[in-house]
């Protein structure tokens, strides 16, 4: 439930924000505020709601030589769709007509149409930024979406917490589960016994019991989880599944926890280097045969976030990232070394530093856009990070 409960969240945050149903908003680079954001892409954001008699229209310029996604997700945190040159070569720009599935619909002839599997759908779309930003910038603006009718939008269920929430998240489970449907399969044994939940939660001692197993046990548990949610090598954690989930519940909830929409392993594959002391010089070093600009058919990047929340960390240079637009200096012998540290290092290149907080400890997130094979099939990792004097 805690993935779906993180959703609904965002949905609520989002909507106070100003969000309106099937209006899409461009955001400046750098311009979101979630857990784990990619900054080397112009984002646009929107929620969708379709229903028997309105589909929502999607109107998507002409990209070429440059990565781009228009990325669908739904209650659950779960991807159902990527539309770009990849997933419709046939079709990879122009009109979309996003549809409920099973609608019977007039629709207009030059559109191509989509079914979705729900009502409500959360809308991520990327375009790299790449040696000319402001290119990438006109071509979001670009995009358009707009409602055919006036769609019935049920109102979010109202969750709100900062950490984890105890017992009285589940008074409403029945309601929640009855709106938004898990589209994988297997979850009827997981439904039922949350719905056994929301009916104890009624009676207080049962309640105050369900608060107590949730914050002494549950919670830990999780935390737990999220350390060992994947392979680990060279000190690189890679998740053991992303964005599409199957019967694997608690990396979806992890993914939703720790870098709410994050997409699939066709578009992107993750490797997080967790609980580094930011007082520390650290450096990685990539070999001139094993550069990470040969392991993607895109880009890459990598960022340094806080080891709570997941946010960016703010600093004098306001630099977050580093990537393969950062005009970076290669080693004589085509090597790379990239450098973390609260002070740029003597021996570093200015821009192959990425600084880090002096006081607290931050993880490293690192993204392979259009990954090699190797990268997709795990058997590559980063190289080791390397603790300097």
């Amino acid at each position: 439930m805690l993935a779906r409960w993180l959703v609904l969240r965002q949905e609520r945050r989002d909507l106070e924000e100003g969000f309106q149903w099937n209006a899409i908003i461009h955001r400046a680079p750098g311009g979101v505020s979630w857990a784990n954001p990619n900054l080397d892409v112009a984002y646009s954001e929107a929620w969708i709601a379709v229903d028997e008699s309105s589909a929502t229209i999607l109107d998507l310029p002409k990209i070429e030589r440059r990565y781009y996604t228009f990325q669908l997700l739904n209650g659950w945190g779960e991807v159902t769709l990527n539309i770009n040159e990849r997933n419709f070569p046939e079709h990879p720009f122009g009109r979309f007509a996003l549809c409920l599935q099973g609608s019977n619909l007039e629709l207009p002839a030059d559109a191509l149409r989509i079914d979705l599997p729900g009502r409500k759908s959360r809308l991520l779309m990327r375009v790299e930024l790449g040696v000319d930003p402001d290119a990438a910038i006109q071509l979001q603006k670009a995009t358009t979406l707009h409602a055919t009718g006036n769609p019935r939008v049920p109102d979010p269920v109202p969750v709100d917490f900062e950490r984890f929430p105890g017992g009285e998240a589940f008074e409403r489970a029945n309601e929640i589960l009855d709106g938004e449907p898990d589209i994988n399969p297997g979850t009827e044994p997981l439904e039922a016994k949350a719905r056994a939940v929301a009916a104890a939660v009624r009676d207080p001692a049962e309640r105050a019991r369900i608060d107590r197993v949730i914050q002494a046990q549950a919670a830990p548990a999780f935390l737990d989880a999220i350390k060992g949610m994947g392979q680990s090598v060279n000190g690189w954690v890679r998740p053991r599944i992303i964005g599409n989930y199957g019967d694997d519940w608690q990396m979806r909830t992890i993914a939703d926890f720790t870098g709410i929409w994050a997409n699939n392993a066709h578009e992107v594959i993750y490797f997080v280097a967790r609980d580094n002391e930011g007082s520390k010089t650290i450096s990685l070093t990539f070999p001139a045969d094993a550069l990470p600009a040969q392991k993607v058919r895109y880009f890459w990047s990598v960022i340094a976030v806080d080891s709570r929340e997941f946010k960016v960390i703010a600093n004098p240079l306001d630099r977050f990232l580093l990537n393969n637009q950062s005009g970076l200096q290669y080693e004589s012998d085509g090597s790379l070394t990239l450098w973390f540290a609260p002070e740029k290092p003597e021996a570093c290149p200015e821009r192959n530093w990425l600084p880090t907080p002096r006081d607290g400890r931050y993880n490293l997130t690192f993204r392979f856009y259009g990954a090699a094979e190797d990268v997709v099939d795990g058997r590559y990792f980063p190289p080791a990070l390397v603790q300097r004097p």
